[in-house]
């Protein structure tokens, strides 16, 4: 290997975000290895390669003891000082076994090493980059459908959007540009491995953390979600300005901000309540769009009576029950709701 081979070799490295001596060190154990396998060899040899010129010296390393028990690895004391009168018992003596043609070898050992190990280098700067952005939202295109799971392309990396984390009423085709929120990263032989969700509750907060500038600069929290992915949502809002009203806000002018949203997950319906620390008006505003009259609680089991007026009945279950379930799973609280005339035929 030539010197214009080695500066090659040293920028490709520093390019690519290694260490050159990583490479270096890398190489000249692949070396070893390919001497070993080229000549048959069984020796201890070290090999040396210059940073510089790209010179290749192979040498065959023996310890010095008073008996010897394989001459491939040991060398006598007399041998020893036959050689050099200095060596002593364990010393290591070295006599270089350059191949003439080691060079070819070397070059082509070398370009593997350094191809591989740049492949190992890339795969960690992805790994890195991806798993510190794990709970946050990816904008990717639909590359493939292999198996009912979604591969899509993030241009340096690819997602798997695995049936599971799929909507049910969604479906997906090549070319389509899609969010997703990525919930692993795993570190595989054949690189990271992203796995993404379409429906994880992460995936609404983070929408809203992105629209609402609110939320962004922390004026208004999100304090929780509840998702039925692509039908329905619930969040609770909370305004740390009195003067900033949290609701507002994620609906936006004109309603706006909360459309963007809406039309990200394609339809799936969203209401934002105003959370309170009052558990009563919490559950009160959790079930809108229907309106209360009242709500008594039990704190120690978590379990809330609410009642609705008569009309309102159908609208605060939701059709399937949805919208009061959505209003437990958002607030933590069990919710019997009743309208008026069953709670006064009930006290009767």
């Amino acid at each position: 290997m030539n010197a214009e081979f080695m500066q090659a070799f040293e920028q490709l490295a520093k390019e690519k975000g290694i260490a050159p001596e990583i490479v270096f060190d890398a190489v000249e154990a692949a070396l070893i290895s390919a001497y070993k396998r080229n000549f048959g060899s069984a020796q201890n040899v070290r090999v040396s390669l210059d940073r510089a010129t790209g010179e290749i010296h192979v040498y065959a390393r023996k310890n010095v003891v008073e008996e010897v028990q394989d001459s491939r690895l040991e060398l006598s004391l007399a041998e020893a000082k036959a050689v050099d009168l200095r060596y002593e018992l364990d010393d290591i003596v070295e006599n270089e076994v350059t191949p003439r043609d080691f060079g070819r070898i070397a070059a082509q050992t070398a370009k593997q090493v350094v191809v591989q190990r740049i492949r190992e280098a890339e795969r960690g700067i992805i790994y890195e980059e991806f798993s510190n952005r794990e709970s946050d939202i990816l904008t990717g295109i639909v590359q493939r459908i292999e198996q009912k799971n979604v591969f899509i392309d993030l241009g340096k990396a690819e997602a798997i959007l695995a049936p599971s984390e799929q909507i049910s009423i969604e479906s997906y085709k090549h070319g389509d540009r899609i969010k997703s929120y990525i919930i692993e990263v795993k570190k595989t032989t054949k690189g990271p491995q992203i796995l993404v969700s379409r429906t994880h509750p992460g995936l609404l907060k983070r929408l809203f953390e992105l629209e609402v500038p609110e939320i962004h600069d922390g004026v208004v929290e999100i304090k929780s979600v509840a998702r039925e992915p692509g039908l329905r949502s619930k969040i609770a809002v909370y305004s740390r300005d009195e003067n900033v009203d949290p609701v507002g806000a994620c609906v936006g002018h004109k309603g706006m901000r909360v459309q963007t949203i809406v039309n990200e997950l394609r339809g799936e319906k969203i209401d934002i309540v105003k959370w309170d620390t009052d558990p009563a008006q919490y559950i009160s505003n959790a079930l809108s769009p229907a309106k209360v009259v009242s709500v008594v609680v039990n704190e120690a089991e978590k379990v809330s009576k609410v009642v609705v007026p008569d009309y309102q009945l159908s609208l605060a279950i939701g059709k399937e029950g949805q919208n009061a379930r959505l209003a437990a799973k958002l607030t933590g609280w069990k919710i019997d709701i009743k309208s008026e005339s069953q709670a006064q035929a009930s006290e009767e």
